[in-house]
């Protein structure tokens, strides 16, 4: 079989599994639900009333896309890339590159769960166009093109976990755990804090360093800076981009970064699957 028919064929087995699977579906309904409340509620929160535009939708959805999106790519990640005794054996005999199927397997995860986040933001987006209008519509689809990667570096991550911790699947599911709440709430802590105890200078070296290295900051800085500009922009944030000197060098680095994130852990995780006996 060719590589290119096989790993379509991956592709479009797990995007079956993936689609008919409870997590996902749960994931479409509860995301979708959540991004409808912000783009109702942000008015109301700030004393007023209706559907936010696209640009304060797109600034208010960014924190719900960092915690819910990485979880479930890591989540769901892991549950189907994990080999199961007798399954695996019989798939990894087919006379196909193990990396072909990893990287199938990984295409039909992925359209699933940007199928899910596509119902949630085309939800609480054609109720924003109906009462707002289609004023600063691209950077809610920035967010949306964001929110896309984070779920392919995180699968990647994911992938990486399942082929380097042997038949455990529970510690997998720990570390994949660990991963998250690393890299979403303990990362900007511990720079934030760190920065703290520096000269400005450095610190601002630490927080610049803080936005390229995790992806999720690198997707949190880039949306905002489509949505908003630099009005909603943190310290980390603001650090950068006097770093670049401007919006066009900061998309730049930014994006470097997550292409570096999105190809480095499959690529390593395919590595990993073709020595490993199982």
């Amino acid at each position: 079989m060719k590589p290119a028919s096989a790993l379509l064929l991956c592709a479009r087995q797990e995007l079956l599994l993936a689609v008919r699977s409870r997590w996902t579906q749960i994931f479409a309904l509860v995301f979708a639900g959540l991004a409808l409340a912000v783009a109702a509620s942000g008015y109301i929160l700030s004393g007023g009333s209706g559907v936010q535009d696209f640009a304060r939708t797109a600034a208010s959805l960014v924190q719900l896309v960092l915690l819910l999106v990485p979880l479930m790519a890591l989540l769901l990640g892991v549950l189907s890339l994990y080999p199961e005794r007798g399954s695996a054996e019989l798939l990894f005999s087919q006379p196909v590159a193990r990396r072909m199927i990893l990287f199938g397997k990984l295409l039909g995860l992925f359209a699933a769960l940007a199928a899910a986040q596509a119902v949630g933001f085309g939800a609480a987006g054609s109720v924003v166009f109906a009462r707002s209008g289609g004023e600063g519509i691209g950077g809610f689809a920035l967010l949306l093109a964001g929110s896309f990667v984070l779920t392919a570096i995180f699968l990647g991550l994911a992938a990486l976990l399942v082929t380097g911790n042997g038949r455990s699947r529970a510690r997998a599911l720990a570390l994949a755990l660990v991963v998250w709440f690393a890299a979403i709430v303990l990362f900007d802590v511990a720079a934030l804090g760190v920065a703290s105890l520096l000269p400005s200078g450095p610190a601002a070296r630490v927080l610049i360093v803080a936005v390229l290295v995790n992806p999720a900051d690198a997707v949190r800085t880039g949306a905002l800076l489509g949505a908003e500009g630099t009005t909603a922009f943190g310290a980390a944030s603001l650090a950068f981009l006097r770093f670049t000197r401007g919006p066009l060098g900061a998309g730049i680095l930014l994006g470097l970064s997550l292409l570096v994130w999105t190809a480095v852990p499959p690529l390593l995780a395919a590595w990993r699957l073709e020595r490993r006996d199982l």
